[in-house]
Protein backbone atom coordinates (compact mmCIF):
# COMPACT_ATOMS: atom_id res chain seq x y z
CA UNK A 1 0.00 0.00 0.00
CA UNK A 2 1.65 3.27 -1.33
CA UNK A 3 1.83 6.24 1.11
CA UNK A 4 -1.19 7.97 -0.93
CA UNK A 5 -3.59 5.47 -0.26
CA UNK A 6 -2.09 4.70 3.36
CA UNK A 7 -3.19 8.34 3.97
CA UNK A 8 -6.56 7.88 1.87
CA UNK A 9 -7.46 5.27 4.17
CA UNK A 10 -6.54 7.27 7.32
CA UNK A 11 -8.35 10.35 5.99
CA UNK A 12 -11.46 7.77 5.29
CA UNK A 13 -11.93 6.85 9.12
CA UNK A 14 -12.29 10.44 10.05
CA UNK A 15 -16.05 10.44 9.55
CA UNK A 16 -16.30 7.74 12.87
CA UNK A 17 -14.31 10.35 14.68
CA UNK A 18 -16.39 13.27 14.06
CA UNK A 19 -19.43 10.66 15.56
CA UNK A 20 -17.63 9.74 18.44
CA UNK A 21 -16.91 13.08 19.55
CA UNK A 22 -20.10 14.49 19.10
CA UNK A 23 -22.55 11.57 20.83
CA UNK A 24 -20.02 10.42 23.59
CA UNK A 25 -17.61 13.06 23.73
CA UNK A 26 -20.54 16.00 23.99
CA UNK A 27 -22.97 14.05 26.01
CA UNK A 28 -19.61 12.96 28.64
CA UNK A 29 -18.95 16.82 28.56
CA UNK A 30 -22.51 18.41 29.84
CA UNK A 31 -23.28 15.21 31.49
CA UNK A 32 -26.35 13.99 30.26
CA UNK A 33 -26.79 11.52 27.44
CA UNK A 34 -30.12 12.72 26.42
CA UNK A 35 -29.24 15.91 25.31
CA UNK A 36 -27.33 15.04 22.08
CA UNK A 37 -29.78 13.02 19.55
CA UNK A 38 -27.49 10.01 18.00
CA UNK A 39 -29.41 10.38 14.94
CA UNK A 40 -28.28 14.06 14.74
CA UNK A 41 -24.32 12.50 15.32
CA UNK A 42 -24.88 10.34 12.61
CA UNK A 43 -26.83 13.03 10.26
CA UNK A 44 -23.66 15.26 11.03
CA UNK A 45 -20.58 12.30 10.42
CA UNK A 46 -22.37 11.73 7.45
CA UNK A 47 -22.77 15.17 5.83
CA UNK A 48 -18.91 15.26 6.86
CA UNK A 49 -18.25 11.73 5.65
CA UNK A 50 -19.60 12.71 2.09
CA UNK A 51 -17.87 16.13 2.36
CA UNK A 52 -14.12 14.47 2.93
CA UNK A 53 -14.00 11.52 1.05
CA UNK A 54 -13.67 12.86 -2.52
CA UNK A 55 -12.12 9.68 -4.57
CA UNK A 56 -15.37 9.50 -6.54
CA UNK A 57 -17.95 12.72 -7.64
CA UNK A 58 -20.98 14.06 -5.42
CA UNK A 59 -23.35 11.84 -7.21
CA UNK A 60 -21.59 8.54 -6.88
CA UNK A 61 -20.62 9.20 -3.29
CA UNK A 62 -24.79 9.22 -2.38
CA UNK A 63 -25.33 6.43 -4.03
CA UNK A 64 -22.61 4.30 -2.26
CA UNK A 65 -24.24 5.90 0.98
CA UNK A 66 -27.70 4.40 -0.53
CA UNK A 67 -26.24 1.08 -1.22
CA UNK A 68 -24.94 0.99 2.29
CA UNK A 69 -27.81 2.24 4.02
CA UNK A 70 -30.02 -0.30 1.57
CA UNK A 71 -27.78 -3.15 2.24
CA UNK A 72 -30.08 -6.38 2.13
CA UNK A 73 -28.78 -6.96 6.03
CA UNK A 74 -29.46 -3.69 7.46
CA UNK A 75 -33.23 -3.83 5.65
CA UNK A 76 -33.81 -6.99 7.36
CA UNK A 77 -32.63 -5.57 10.41
CA UNK A 78 -35.26 -2.35 9.95
CA UNK A 79 -38.25 -4.67 9.40
CA UNK A 80 -37.53 -6.66 12.45
CA UNK A 81 -37.33 -3.51 14.68
CA UNK A 82 -40.96 -2.21 12.51
CA UNK A 83 -42.31 -5.72 13.88
CA UNK A 84 -40.82 -5.62 17.12
CA UNK A 85 -42.25 -2.28 17.64
CA UNK A 86 -45.62 -3.32 16.78
CA UNK A 87 -45.02 -6.87 19.21
CA UNK A 88 -44.09 -4.82 22.37
CA UNK A 89 -46.96 -2.29 21.97
CA UNK A 90 -49.34 -4.66 21.51
CA UNK A 91 -48.23 -6.87 23.99
CA UNK A 92 -48.31 -3.99 26.66
CA UNK A 93 -51.92 -2.74 25.40
CA UNK A 94 -53.11 -6.47 26.11
CA UNK A 95 -51.92 -6.90 28.86
CA UNK A 96 -49.30 -9.24 28.39
CA UNK A 97 -46.13 -7.19 30.26
CA UNK A 98 -48.15 -7.05 33.46
CA UNK A 99 -48.43 -11.02 33.12
CA UNK A 100 -45.58 -11.59 32.50
CA UNK A 101 -43.44 -9.86 35.30
CA UNK A 102 -46.31 -11.36 37.80
CA UNK A 103 -45.16 -14.91 36.43
CA UNK A 104 -41.16 -13.85 36.67
CA UNK A 105 -42.00 -11.86 40.59
CA UNK A 106 -43.72 -15.18 41.39
CA UNK A 107 -41.09 -18.13 40.12
CA UNK A 108 -37.93 -16.36 41.08
CA UNK A 109 -36.65 -16.71 44.47
CA UNK A 110 -36.77 -12.37 45.56
CA UNK A 111 -32.96 -13.01 46.39
CA UNK A 112 -31.89 -14.06 43.93
CA UNK A 113 -34.00 -12.27 41.02
CA UNK A 114 -31.21 -10.67 39.07
CA UNK A 115 -29.33 -13.49 39.10
CA UNK A 116 -32.39 -15.27 37.75
CA UNK A 117 -33.13 -12.66 34.94
CA UNK A 118 -29.31 -13.19 33.48
CA UNK A 119 -30.11 -16.59 33.26
CA UNK A 120 -33.10 -16.70 31.60
CA UNK A 121 -31.47 -14.28 28.88
CA UNK A 122 -28.51 -16.63 29.11
CA UNK A 123 -31.14 -19.64 28.12
CA UNK A 124 -33.10 -18.37 26.05
CA UNK A 125 -30.36 -16.40 23.63
CA UNK A 126 -28.34 -19.47 23.96
CA UNK A 127 -31.24 -21.15 22.34
CA UNK A 128 -32.66 -18.97 19.70
CA UNK A 129 -29.39 -18.20 18.66
CA UNK A 130 -30.29 -13.75 18.31
CA UNK A 131 -29.25 -11.68 20.58
CA UNK A 132 -31.59 -9.35 18.94
CA UNK A 133 -34.68 -11.71 19.26
CA UNK A 134 -33.90 -12.30 23.16
CA UNK A 135 -33.61 -8.34 23.80
CA UNK A 136 -37.03 -8.48 22.14
CA UNK A 137 -38.66 -11.04 24.40
CA UNK A 138 -37.05 -10.08 27.79
CA UNK A 139 -36.63 -6.49 27.14
CA UNK A 140 -40.42 -5.27 28.02
CA UNK A 141 -40.48 -8.16 31.02
CA UNK A 142 -37.37 -6.26 31.98
CA UNK A 143 -39.10 -3.10 32.09
CA UNK A 144 -42.21 -4.51 33.87
CA UNK A 145 -39.91 -5.60 36.44
CA UNK A 146 -38.44 -2.35 37.02
CA UNK A 147 -41.72 -0.67 37.72
CA UNK A 148 -43.05 -3.35 40.10
CA UNK A 149 -39.59 -3.70 42.60
CA UNK A 150 -38.33 -0.25 41.78
CA UNK A 151 -35.14 -1.62 40.57
CA UNK A 152 -33.14 0.52 38.20
CA UNK A 153 -34.37 -0.27 34.72
CA UNK A 154 -31.00 0.26 32.86
CA UNK A 155 -29.45 -2.30 35.05
CA UNK A 156 -32.12 -4.64 34.07
CA UNK A 157 -31.79 -3.43 30.77
CA UNK A 158 -27.92 -4.29 30.90
CA UNK A 159 -28.85 -7.49 32.63
CA UNK A 160 -30.70 -8.87 29.39
CA UNK A 161 -28.26 -7.26 26.74
CA UNK A 162 -25.55 -9.70 28.96
CA UNK A 163 -27.45 -12.53 28.63
CA UNK A 164 -28.17 -12.28 25.17
CA UNK A 165 -24.85 -12.10 23.82
CA UNK A 166 -23.77 -15.28 26.14
CA UNK A 167 -25.88 -16.96 23.79
CA UNK A 168 -25.32 -15.08 20.58
CA UNK A 169 -21.48 -15.38 21.32
CA UNK A 170 -22.13 -19.70 21.75
CA UNK A 171 -25.13 -20.87 20.33
CA UNK A 172 -24.69 -23.34 17.54
CA UNK A 173 -27.66 -21.24 15.51
CA UNK A 174 -26.28 -18.13 15.88
CA UNK A 175 -24.75 -16.34 12.63
CA UNK A 176 -21.57 -15.00 14.11
CA UNK A 177 -20.64 -18.99 15.17
CA UNK A 178 -21.64 -19.73 11.67
CA UNK A 179 -19.76 -16.82 10.11
CA UNK A 180 -16.56 -17.49 12.74
CA UNK A 181 -15.67 -21.55 11.98
CA UNK A 182 -16.66 -21.15 8.54
CA UNK A 183 -14.02 -18.34 7.85
CA UNK A 184 -11.53 -20.29 9.65
CA UNK A 185 -12.75 -23.64 8.58
CA UNK A 186 -13.00 -25.70 11.82
CA UNK A 187 -16.22 -27.18 13.32
CA UNK A 188 -18.90 -25.48 15.47
CA UNK A 189 -18.58 -28.49 18.63
CA UNK A 190 -14.49 -27.98 18.38
CA UNK A 191 -15.00 -24.27 18.89
CA UNK A 192 -18.04 -23.84 20.95
CA UNK A 193 -15.55 -25.88 23.41
CA UNK A 194 -13.36 -23.26 23.06
CA UNK A 195 -14.93 -20.65 23.44
CA UNK A 196 -17.22 -22.09 26.91
CA UNK A 197 -13.51 -22.42 28.54
CA UNK A 198 -12.84 -18.59 27.88
CA UNK A 199 -15.98 -16.90 28.68
CA UNK A 200 -17.54 -18.99 30.95
CA UNK A 201 -15.52 -17.29 34.13
CA UNK A 202 -17.47 -14.10 32.77
CA UNK A 203 -20.75 -15.88 33.25
CA UNK A 204 -19.79 -17.22 36.53
CA UNK A 205 -18.34 -13.44 37.89
CA UNK A 206 -21.23 -11.65 36.77
CA UNK A 207 -23.63 -14.49 38.07
CA UNK A 208 -22.14 -13.97 41.23
CA UNK A 209 -22.65 -9.82 41.16
CA UNK A 210 -25.90 -10.34 40.46
CA UNK A 211 -26.53 -12.24 43.00
CA UNK A 212 -24.69 -10.19 45.93
CA UNK A 213 -26.77 -7.27 44.45
CA UNK A 214 -30.26 -8.16 45.21
CA UNK A 215 -29.62 -10.70 48.39
CA UNK A 216 -30.61 -7.98 50.27
CA UNK A 217 -33.37 -6.59 48.17
CA UNK A 218 -36.76 -7.88 48.70
CA UNK A 219 -39.19 -7.46 46.29
CA UNK A 220 -42.81 -6.37 47.40
CA UNK A 221 -45.28 -9.15 47.63
CA UNK A 222 -49.26 -9.21 47.42
CA UNK A 223 -49.06 -9.18 43.31
CA UNK A 224 -52.10 -10.60 41.96
CA UNK A 225 -51.90 -13.63 40.60
CA UNK A 226 -50.75 -13.70 36.74
CA UNK A 227 -53.03 -14.47 34.19
CA UNK A 228 -51.77 -17.20 31.96
CA UNK A 229 -53.60 -16.38 28.90
CA UNK A 230 -51.93 -12.83 28.62
CA UNK A 231 -48.60 -14.93 28.41
CA UNK A 232 -49.70 -17.06 25.15
CA UNK A 233 -47.89 -14.40 23.14
CA UNK A 234 -44.82 -14.26 24.82
CA UNK A 235 -44.57 -18.51 24.85
CA UNK A 236 -45.40 -18.47 21.30
CA UNK A 237 -42.73 -16.16 20.30
CA UNK A 238 -40.23 -17.87 22.39
CA UNK A 239 -40.96 -21.69 21.21
CA UNK A 240 -40.88 -20.21 17.61
CA UNK A 241 -37.27 -18.65 18.20
CA UNK A 242 -36.26 -22.26 19.92
CA UNK A 243 -37.68 -23.66 16.84
CA UNK A 244 -35.21 -21.70 14.44
CA UNK A 245 -38.07 -19.87 12.91
CA UNK A 246 -37.62 -16.72 11.22
CA UNK A 247 -37.53 -13.69 13.40
CA UNK A 248 -39.99 -11.65 11.09
CA UNK A 249 -42.19 -14.70 10.92
CA UNK A 250 -42.21 -15.53 14.97
CA UNK A 251 -42.82 -11.42 15.72
CA UNK A 252 -45.77 -11.80 13.14
CA UNK A 253 -46.52 -14.45 15.12
CA UNK A 254 -46.28 -12.65 18.59
CA UNK A 255 -48.55 -9.63 16.91
CA UNK A 256 -51.50 -11.46 15.67
CA UNK A 257 -51.93 -13.92 18.95
CA UNK A 258 -51.89 -10.56 20.98
CA UNK A 259 -54.45 -8.98 18.85
CA UNK A 260 -56.97 -11.68 18.84
CA UNK A 261 -56.44 -12.30 22.60
CA UNK A 262 -56.93 -8.43 23.20
CA UNK A 263 -60.05 -8.10 21.06
CA UNK A 264 -60.98 -12.14 22.85
CA UNK A 265 -60.24 -10.88 26.41
CA UNK A 266 -61.67 -6.87 25.74
CA UNK A 267 -58.33 -5.02 26.72
CA UNK A 268 -59.17 -3.15 22.61
CA UNK A 269 -61.23 -2.84 20.07
CA UNK A 270 -59.62 -3.28 15.94
CA UNK A 271 -59.02 0.20 16.43
CA UNK A 272 -57.40 0.00 19.97
CA UNK A 273 -55.02 -2.90 18.57
CA UNK A 274 -54.54 -0.78 14.84
CA UNK A 275 -53.17 2.27 17.30
CA UNK A 276 -50.89 0.34 19.61
CA UNK A 277 -49.11 -0.99 16.45
CA UNK A 278 -49.12 2.29 14.96
CA UNK A 279 -47.84 3.68 18.72
CA UNK A 280 -45.00 0.90 18.47
CA UNK A 281 -43.69 1.17 15.56
CA UNK A 282 -43.89 5.20 15.29
CA UNK A 283 -41.65 4.74 18.23
CA UNK A 284 -39.24 2.93 16.60
CA UNK A 285 -38.59 5.50 14.30
CA UNK A 286 -35.08 6.89 15.15
CA UNK A 287 -33.91 3.55 15.67
CA UNK A 288 -34.68 3.10 12.20
CA UNK A 289 -32.92 6.40 11.13
CA UNK A 290 -30.09 5.51 13.00
CA UNK A 291 -29.85 2.44 11.20
CA UNK A 292 -29.68 3.71 7.96
CA UNK A 293 -27.47 6.17 8.41
CA UNK A 294 -24.91 3.83 10.27
CA UNK A 295 -24.98 1.78 7.05
CA UNK A 296 -24.86 4.49 4.60
CA UNK A 297 -22.36 6.07 7.09
CA UNK A 298 -20.04 3.23 7.04
CA UNK A 299 -19.96 1.93 3.82
CA UNK A 300 -18.74 5.54 2.47
CA UNK A 301 -15.48 4.82 4.90
CA UNK A 302 -15.28 0.93 3.31
CA UNK A 303 -15.30 2.42 -0.03
CA UNK A 304 -12.56 5.23 0.85
CA UNK A 305 -10.84 2.47 2.16
CA UNK A 306 -10.48 2.76 5.64
CA UNK A 307 -11.43 -0.84 6.63
CA UNK A 308 -8.58 -1.75 4.54
CA UNK A 309 -6.31 0.49 6.25
CA UNK A 310 -6.92 -0.66 9.11
CA UNK A 311 -6.27 -4.28 8.50
CA UNK A 312 -3.30 -3.93 6.42
CA UNK A 313 -1.56 -1.66 9.04
CA UNK A 314 -2.36 -4.20 12.02
CA UNK A 315 -1.22 -6.97 10.09
CA UNK A 316 2.70 -5.60 9.87
CA UNK A 317 2.80 -5.87 13.50
CA UNK A 318 2.53 -9.29 14.38
CA UNK A 319 5.31 -10.65 15.90
CA UNK A 320 4.10 -14.45 17.16
CA UNK A 321 1.08 -16.33 18.41
CA UNK A 322 0.56 -13.72 21.50
CA UNK A 323 0.81 -11.04 18.80
CA UNK A 324 -0.91 -12.90 15.98
CA UNK A 325 -4.01 -13.60 18.04
CA UNK A 326 -3.89 -9.92 19.64
CA UNK A 327 -3.84 -8.60 15.83
CA UNK A 328 -6.88 -10.92 15.23
CA UNK A 329 -9.08 -9.70 18.03
CA UNK A 330 -8.02 -5.88 17.20
CA UNK A 331 -9.30 -6.38 13.41
CA UNK A 332 -12.39 -7.58 14.18
CA UNK A 333 -12.99 -5.19 17.39
CA UNK A 334 -12.44 -2.59 14.88
CA UNK A 335 -14.31 -4.00 11.98
CA UNK A 336 -16.89 -4.30 14.39
CA UNK A 337 -16.59 -0.19 15.83
CA UNK A 338 -17.04 0.59 11.36
CA UNK A 339 -19.62 -1.90 10.89
CA UNK A 340 -22.00 -1.70 14.05
CA UNK A 341 -22.40 -5.20 12.88
CA UNK A 342 -20.92 -8.17 14.67
CA UNK A 343 -21.23 -10.51 11.39
CA UNK A 344 -20.18 -8.04 8.95
CA UNK A 345 -17.56 -7.20 10.97
CA UNK A 346 -16.64 -10.76 11.38
CA UNK A 347 -16.79 -11.54 7.42
CA UNK A 348 -14.85 -8.44 6.87
CA UNK A 349 -11.79 -9.71 8.77
CA UNK A 350 -12.37 -13.40 8.94
CA UNK A 351 -10.03 -13.97 5.70
CA UNK A 352 -7.14 -12.13 6.56
CA UNK A 353 -7.44 -13.26 10.54
CA UNK A 354 -7.25 -17.18 8.65
CA UNK A 355 -4.21 -15.77 6.95
CA UNK A 356 -2.90 -14.85 10.15
CA UNK A 357 -3.73 -17.69 12.12
CA UNK A 358 -1.93 -20.05 9.61
CA UNK A 359 1.36 -17.99 9.23
CA UNK A 360 2.18 -17.92 13.18
CA UNK A 361 0.53 -21.12 13.75
CA UNK A 362 -2.69 -20.07 15.99
CA UNK A 363 -5.24 -23.28 16.59
CA UNK A 364 -7.97 -22.34 13.74
CA UNK A 365 -10.60 -23.20 16.97
CA UNK A 366 -8.57 -20.67 18.74
CA UNK A 367 -9.12 -18.21 16.12
CA UNK A 368 -12.54 -18.74 15.48
CA UNK A 369 -13.19 -18.14 19.51
CA UNK A 370 -11.33 -14.94 19.32
CA UNK A 371 -13.39 -13.65 16.34
CA UNK A 372 -16.61 -14.65 17.51
CA UNK A 373 -15.64 -13.61 21.33
CA UNK A 374 -14.30 -9.85 20.77
CA UNK A 375 -16.78 -8.85 18.23
CA UNK A 376 -19.91 -9.74 20.74
CA UNK A 377 -17.37 -8.00 23.03
CA UNK A 378 -17.47 -4.66 20.67
CA UNK A 379 -21.40 -5.07 19.46
CA UNK A 380 -22.20 -5.36 23.24
CA UNK A 381 -20.61 -2.34 24.24
CA UNK A 382 -20.94 0.16 21.27
CA UNK A 383 -24.11 2.56 21.70
CA UNK A 384 -24.93 2.73 18.40
CA UNK A 385 -24.92 -1.05 17.53
CA UNK A 386 -28.71 -2.81 17.06
CA UNK A 387 -28.97 -4.31 20.29
CA UNK A 388 -28.27 -1.79 22.58
CA UNK A 389 -30.23 0.50 20.30
CA UNK A 390 -33.37 -1.97 20.53
CA UNK A 391 -32.80 -2.40 24.39
CA UNK A 392 -33.23 1.73 24.74
CA UNK A 393 -35.92 2.08 22.59
CA UNK A 394 -37.64 -1.01 24.22
CA UNK A 395 -36.96 0.59 27.63
CA UNK A 396 -37.31 3.79 26.82
CA UNK A 397 -33.71 4.80 27.23
CA UNK A 398 -30.63 6.51 26.19
CA UNK A 399 -28.21 3.60 25.08
CA UNK A 400 -25.23 5.53 26.66
CA UNK A 401 -27.48 5.02 30.34
CA UNK A 402 -27.28 0.83 29.98
CA UNK A 403 -23.64 1.14 29.19
CA UNK A 404 -22.37 1.64 32.74
CA UNK A 405 -24.69 -1.74 33.28
CA UNK A 406 -23.02 -3.74 30.63
CA UNK A 407 -21.22 -6.25 33.53
CA UNK A 408 -21.07 -9.88 31.35
CA UNK A 409 -19.66 -8.15 28.03
CA UNK A 410 -16.85 -6.15 29.67
CA UNK A 411 -16.16 -9.19 31.93
CA UNK A 412 -16.21 -10.98 28.65
CA UNK A 413 -13.89 -8.98 26.97
CA UNK A 414 -11.26 -8.61 29.88
CA UNK A 415 -11.53 -12.64 30.34
CA UNK A 416 -11.02 -12.85 26.07
CA UNK A 417 -8.09 -10.50 26.42
CA UNK A 418 -6.47 -12.80 29.83
CA UNK A 419 -6.97 -15.71 27.77
CA UNK A 420 -4.83 -14.27 24.86
CA UNK A 421 -2.24 -12.76 27.29
CA UNK A 422 -1.85 -15.82 30.09
CA UNK A 423 -2.44 -18.55 26.80
CA UNK A 424 -5.73 -20.13 28.27
CA UNK A 425 -6.87 -22.65 27.37
CA UNK A 426 -3.13 -24.44 27.61
CA UNK A 427 -4.87 -26.99 25.04
CA UNK A 428 -5.45 -25.09 22.48
CA UNK A 429 -2.75 -22.44 22.84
Amino acid sequence: MNRAARLRGAWALTPLLVFLILYLGVSLWIGDFYKMPITVAFLAASAYGLCVIRRQPLEERIACFSRGAGHPDLLVMVWIFVLAGAFAQSAEAMGAVDAAVRLTLSLLPARLLLAGLFVVACFVSLSVGTSVGTIVALAPIATGIAEATGWSLPLLAGIVVGGAFFGDNLSFISDTTIAATRTQGCDMRDKFRVNLRIVLPAALLALLAYGVMGWRRAVPVGFPEADWVCIVPYLLVLAGALRGWNVLLVLGLGIVSCGLIGLWKGAFDGYGWMAAMGDGIGGMGDLILVTLLAGGLFELIRSGGGIDFIMRHLSLHVHGKRGAELCIALLVSISNLCTANNTIAILTSGRLARDIAGKYGVDPRRSASILDTFSCFVQGVIPYGAQLLMAAGLCGLSPLSIMGYLYYPFLMGATALSAICFRWPRRYA
